[in-house]
């Protein structure tokens, strides 16, 4: 990561030898969260990966929507609900009679298959129960999962990102806030807001929520300020920072937002999420993800962010276009429509 020059006028990445400790590149921090090989850098080593994994189908969609590791199958308390095929590796739930009009009758068996697995505490990721139900994008129907147990059968999660930002006299600043230590990727640096998308909500619904329970920003301020953005996309190998065990695999999608606010607007914790927010300029964001302080997915929201706002650019990042390419991956799965 490239510190910046003082600002001019217009704040540019400027790239400088590496000092004798080594810096996170903005390349190294998209390999960072966008772990996952893929298939034309090596078709053999990727093909044989993806062929050990099993498919998770729901009924009403035609296509996979997840992946599941060997072992996660192994220990799951699968009961007699369940069509497990170990020779095609592929799995699914099953309802008896189900029809059309019952694919959504699936949430439950799957609900009630993670939760035998959390009372008998078969995985530690569903240790950090929420409550709180993500959807399986596919079917005609919504099927729906608890969001902890979503790494176990690989789906594709959904986020939503804000970054607040000030245009000052001396440039922009971005409002930083640091993670509680309680949570996953305790004491790491995040976006101004962010949380997962639940079943259900829409997306800038969310946004608005995620502010004020996080930010108290009001919802007069996020409702006429935030832009909608578009989106990032990545696939993870989950590490242990993120609670529970490591390497279950996380597809993802956020939505992200901007939103620039008055130097009299300052964001305050509300809930036990963050435990305080910091007002930097781009220069001090910038080197705080060269020494990897920021939740990995973080970090990629904060380099799309820059794009967008002209602060990287190819003349100024060799490893621009491959940057762009990777935060705006293609997932292998269902992915969300709007309604």
């Amino acid at each position: 990561m490239f510190p910046l020059n003082k600002y001019n006028g217009s704040q540019v990445f400027h790239r400088i030898p590496q000092k004798t400790k080594m810096k996170k590149s903005p390349l190294d921090l998209v390999n960072e969260c966008d772990s996952f090989p893929y298939h034309d850098d090596d078709p053999d080593a990727y093909n044989k990966l993806v062929s050990s994994y099993y498919e998770f189908v729901v009924l009403g969609s035609r296509r996979t929507v997840g992946y599941m590791l060997p072992w996660v199958v192994d220990k799951m308390p699968w009961g007699n609900k369940w069509i497990v095929d170990h020779n095609k590796k592929r799995l699914f739930p099953y309802v008896e009679g189900l029809s059309p009009a019952k694919f959504s009758e699936q949430s439950q068996v799957i609900g009630e298959t993670l939760q035998k697995a959390r009372e008998n505490g078969t995985f530690k990721v569903l240790e950090k129960w929420r409550n709180e139900l993500y959807t399986i994008h596919g079917p005609d129907q919504q099927i729906t999962m608890e969001r902890s147990g979503s790494p176990l059968f690989g789906i594709v999660t959904y986020g939503v990102h804000m970054t607040a930002y000030v245009n000052t006299q001396d440039g922009m600043k971005i409002w930083v806030p640091r993670r509680a230590k309680a949570k996953t990727h305790g004491g790491m640096l995040d976006n101004t807001v962010g949380g997962g998308l639940p079943a259900g909500e829409e997306p800038f619904e969310c946004i608005v929520r995620e502010a004020a329970e996080e930010a108290s920003f009001s919802e007069e301020l996020v409702r006429s300020r935030a832009r909608h953005c578009g989106t990032i996309s990545y696939f993870s190998f989950r590490d242990q920072r993120a609670g529970g065990e490591a390497n279950l695999l996380q597809p993802e999608v956020q939505y992200v937002y901007d939103m620039e606010v008055g130097e009299d607007v300052v964001p305050k914790p509300c809930d036990e999420e963050v435990e305080d927010f910091r007002l930097w300029t781009v220069g001090e964001v910038q080197d705080a993800l060269s020494e990897g302080l920021f939740k990995p997915n973080c970090a990629l929201l904060l380099l799309d962010f820059f794009i967008r706002h002209g602060l990287m650019t190819p003349q100024n990042e060799p490893n621009y276009v491959e940057i762009v390419s990777r935060i705006h991956r293609k997932l292998p799965f269902p992915l969300a429509k709007a309604r």
